[in-house]
């Protein structure tokens, strides 16, 4: 079964769920700064086994304290779909000091 894209409302209505996240060129994005690179780069390691148990992968991207990531869908064209809200709200919940832990 194919995926499916969203709607811009369906979009925004799960964004509004999603504080810190946005729609920046068409894909969901958002950064991350923690207290130092060392837990900027666990982060990245956390997300990536996400993104490996999930089989959906974003840009993702280490710098000085910070990680960003943005994601859409490649198997729907390029749109944002209900896989890339499932990702962001895994990655909300393993973030420190956002989401759920």
């Amino acid at each position: 079964m194919a995926v499916q894209p969203l709607s811009q409302k369906e979009i925004e209505d799960r964004l509004a769920e999603l504080p810190g996240w946005s729609l920046d060129g068409g894909k969901l994005a958002r950064s991350y700064r923690l207290g130092s690179h060392v837990a900027a780069a666990a982060l990245v390691m956390h997300i990536a086994a996400v993104q490996d148990e999930l089989d959906h992968h974003s840009d993702l991207t280490l710098g000085y304290h910070t990680v960003s990531l943005t994601v859409h869908t490649h198997s729907a064209g390029g749109a944002v779909t209900e896989k890339d809200f499932a990702l962001a709200r895994r990655v909300e919940d393993i973030a420190p000091g956002h989401g759920a832990h």
